[in-house]
């Protein structure tokens, strides 16, 4: 069966037109190995190598029946998901009875293989670390990239002896809390306190270190990433959300932004959005959702309101 590719130029493969034609747009037929000009039907090249499995299946249990590969490779597993186990089972492969002569070895095995994937110091560390993270991770509702991304700025902090002295939990905290800023999820620094085994002066302690010590581009947080979450917490409509976004990218832009906490420049934004749509939600709804205190609303909103010279009507 022939499926389409996408053009092939002198950069991927050598060929940069057909040389019949002058076309750039082919067809790679799998089965007989080929790339074939979709104007004219030249042959382009016909050695394609199959670089799938030798073996056919035609229903999900003969395809996972002869499978030879496990998992991908992981960062978020102490091991990478590479290192092979031993099962408990008396059974080998094929589901046969192990002999009573052959038990005793394997055990022996199995207790020595246990013993060398947790022998340096630095390996029990990711095994404890890379099981909070899961469990953190699930009680966040964070994907497995940003879980992902995690891992790796956890391994590069251990790998500068930055953990040392310090709580696991609060390093692996603090790799998340800088996972979901890199990827632009919303969630706050109190957020994290609350699923997390550690404080919050703690944690901003373990981040500020991450920071200065280790090579991770983390963006500065913007209000406008916590808008989708805030507003369907409160259920705001879509026209409310969009003119409080657009009140905080006037507020970007005169400077009013900086230093400020986006939690309550959020909430703000959506007060005063709230007001002018007549969408509105009181200071106290709006200070929940926030995860700020409405003293902090009102002096936000009154910021904003002065500074963009926004007009409200009692």
């Amino acid at each position: 069966m022939a499926k389409p590719v996408r053009s092939m130029t002198g950069r991927d493969r050598g060929a940069t037109v057909c040389a019949i034609c002058g076309g750039n747009d082919f067809y790679q037929d799998i089965t007989r190995g080929e790339s074939v000009c979709t104007t004219c039907g030249c042959v382009i090249n016909e050695r394609h190598i199959d670089s799938g499995p030798e073996w056919r299946a035609f229903t999900s249990e003969e395809r996972n029946a002869r499978a030879r590969t496990g998992s991908p490779m992981t960062l978020t597993m102490a091991d990478k998901g590479l290192a092979t186990t031993i099962g408990w089972s008396d059974r080998d492969a094929n589901g046969r009875a192990i002999a009573a002569s052959s038990r005793a070895a394997i055990y022996r095995m199995r207790k020595w293989q246990i013993r060398t994937l947790v022998h340096s110091s630095q390996h029990r560390n990711l095994s404890i670390a890379m099981s909070e993270m899961d469990r953190l991770a699930s009680q966040l509702g964070v994907p497995n990239e940003t879980k992902e991304t995690a891992a790796l700025v956890y391994r590069k902090a251990l790998a500068k002896r930055l953990v040392r002295g310090r709580s696991i939990e609060g390093m692996v905290a603090a790799t998340i809390y800088l996972s979901c800023r890199i990827h632009k999820i919303p969630r706050q620094l109190d957020e994290i306190v609350a699923e997390a085994r550690v404080n919050r002066k703690d944690l901003g302690q373990c981040v500020r270190l991450i920071l200065r010590h280790v090579d991770v581009k983390v963006p500065i947080p913007s209000a406008n990433d916590l808008m989708p979450r805030i507003s369907s917490d409160l259920g705001l409509d879509g026209q409310t959300v969009q003119t409080a976004m657009s009140i905080i990218n006037d507020a970007r832009k005169e400077g009013i932004t900086a230093g400020k906490d986006p939690g309550g420049l959020a909430a703000a934004a959506l007060y005063i959005a709230g007001i002018i749509t007549n969408d509105r939600r009181t200071q106290r709804e709006i200070a929940e959702a926030s995860n700020v205190t409405e003293v902090t609303v009102r002096n936000r909103y009154k910021d904003l309101a002065n500074s963009l010279e926004i007009t409200i009507k009692p």
